[in-house]
């Protein structure tokens, strides 16, 4: 399936992002930072507060002059029975961060947070491992786990906190095809002694284990960003492991889609990436 739009140059073009909270998103910093490089005048991009009950009338309201919407937390999955098709990627997490409005009409959704983490990944040279693990089990960590799909040959342990959570992550591997072992998160220390270690949890959760971080530690994805670095994230540096931020994924991810909205690539990842940063330091 190919979502991408091929949009003409005489008339307005929107896009924006929804969400709820949403004012914290830099999803309006980065996708303007393109649009300017790429010298798209007539491109806006916002966002709006949104939630699952507000989404069905907003998506109902929209013109011909809207070009794609980037969704995050609650309605990724809210999203789905709205949509004329899914993209495998997406359904194979059942989460949706990128809708694509084609010029005949259809709604199409993908998931570019998946091929953005394997691209975040691959930047710093990291094509395949033999394991890795992932701390906690929410939405991020489905895409975590189904990235790994792509460049984890063995096992993966997923540190969580409760049975539940534990058969669905044990679910989530064997729809995806990937080998996933469950561990108790009284044991998250031994994470991180992996080759590869995601950490998909909300800010503060993994701070104390920045005390057991190992000598010669391997890679951390830590899909945070603000605030930045994690205390974790800044014992492995220190360490001098190799750490691949929250914002490195938010950019990818956003190349993606700014990639299928306007029909134009390659996005200008570096344009973007610096306007994450300048906006981050800003806060």
């Amino acid at each position: 399936m190919n979502g991408a739009r091929r949009t003409d140059g005489n008339r307005r073009h929107r896009a924006a992002v929804l969400g709820s909270p949403i004012g914290h998103s830099l999803s309006p910093v980065l996708h303007r930072a393109a649009y300017e490089e790429l010298d798209l005048r007539d491109w806006s991009y916002d966002r709006f507060e949104t939630d699952e009950a507000a989404l069905p009338e907003f998506l109902a309201g929209l013109g011909p002059e809207w070009a794609g919407l980037s969704l995050t937390m609650p309605l990724k999955r809210a999203v789905i029975p709205l949509l004329d098709e899914v993209s495998d990627t997406a359904a194979s997490v059942e989460a949706v961060n990128t809708v694509v409005f084609t010029q005949d009409g259809r709604r199409v959704g993908d998931n570019t947070d998946i091929p953005g983490i394997v691209a975040a990944l691959r930047e710093r040279g990291i094509e395949q491992v033999d394991s890795a693990a992932v701390l906690g089990a929410g939405a991020t960590a489905s895409s975590a786990l189904a990235a790994l799909a792509r460049v984890c040959t063995g096992e993966v342990v997923a540190y969580v906190r409760s049975a539940a959570r534990a058969a669905e992550m044990r679910q989530w591997g064997e729809r995806l095809g990937l080998r996933v072992r469950t561990a108790d998160w009284a044991d998250a220390d031994r994470a991180l002694r992996a080759p590869l270690v995601i950490a998909t949890t909300p800010a503060g959760t993994t701070d104390s284990l920045a005390r057991s971080v190992p000598e010669r530690p391997a890679t951390l994805f830590d899909v945070l960003y603000d605030p930045w670095p994690t205390d974790l994230a800044a014992r492995w540096s220190a360490h001098g492991g190799a750490v691949v931020s929250g914002l490195d994924l938010l950019v990818h991810q956003a190349v993606l889609q700014v990639e299928q909205m306007t029909g134009r690539a390659p996005a200008p990842l570096h344009a973007m990436r610096t306007a994450g940063e300048k906006a981050l330091a800003a806060r």
